[in-house]
């Protein structure tokens, strides 16, 4: 049992990396949930300490990730339609242009929100475009930056018990 709670660790740990870019699955709390599932197992018992201070920075990524591309928009002039725009044009670049659209689509979509507000300042929507693109990449790189830091917290626990499990 203990190896199929590990394996089902090691999944949500990498599911929690692949959600860092994908703004419907919360990327550092899901790798949280595979390091807890570790703890389940009879082998590794890890400190509740570690297990609270981890799902606390978790929390604290999940919360910034919708505070920091707002504050992007804001900071250039950008609107909600913006940020809404910016969340379409990730799901709509992901389905359509693959991993480059992780790139494309926001910028994209948060210039076609901005113009569908107020289509006669397209330069002012390039600008607000740009503050939620930067926004977004800022959150998405926090979320990857935790998801991984729980990954290999979950390798070094795994390394170290090695011999236990197999």
């Amino acid at each position: 049992m203990d190896i199929v709670l590990v394996i089902l660790g090691f999944l949500f740990c990498l599911l929690g990396v692949i959600g860092s870019f994908l703004p419907v699955l919360p990327g550092p709390f899901t790798s949280w949930v595979g390091l807890l599932i570790l703890h389940l197992t009879n082998t590794v018992i890890l400190d509740w300490t570690f297990l609270g201070i981890t799902l606390v920075i978790s929390i604290v990524v999940w919360i910034l990730d919708y505070i920091v591309p707002a504050i992007g928009t804001k900071r250039f002039g950008g609107t909600k339609y913006g940020m809404i725009g910016s969340s379409i044009g990730l799901i709509c670049g992901l389905i359509f242009m693959g991993p480059f659209g992780i790139i494309v689509g926001p910028f994209a979509g948060a210039f076609i929100g901005e113009l569908i507000k107020d289509s006669k300042e397209s330069s002012k929507a390039l600008k607000a475009a740009f503050g939620s693109f930067i926004g977004f990449l800022a959150g998405t790189f926090l979320k990857f930056i935790v998801s991984i830091g729980f990954l290999i917290f979950y390798f070094k626990i795994v390394w170290k018990n090695w011999a236990v499990f197999f």
